[in-house]
């Protein structure tokens, strides 16, 4: 799988729970603290290529999935498991 791209803000429950999924699941992410790199609304609106009103904005590689919710579909949709050791 492509890596993971959660853009969110470190206040944002639902950012913290599409960190945890990664990691329950062994997979590689990046995580961009919106506020900690100064990326405005209209920075991000561009970056997804719609209107964003909410975080986690999530990525796998270029394709856009969505919030925490959809991205959870996503995994499960996708039959991701945790990586076996």
């Amino acid at each position: 799988m492509q890596r993971i791209t959660i853009f969110g803000r470190e206040s944002c429950g639902f950012c913290r729970q599409a960190k945890s999924l990664c990691e329950l699941r062994d997979l590689e992410y990046r995580y961009i603290d919106i506020e900690l790199e100064g990326i405005s609304k209209a920075d991000l609106e561009k970056t997804v290529g719609a209107p964003v009103n909410t975080v986690p904005q999530i990525f796998c590689g270029q394709e856009y999935i969505g919030g925490f919710d959809a991205f959870s579909a996503y995994i499960e949709k996708h039959g991701i498991e945790k990586a076996q050791a």
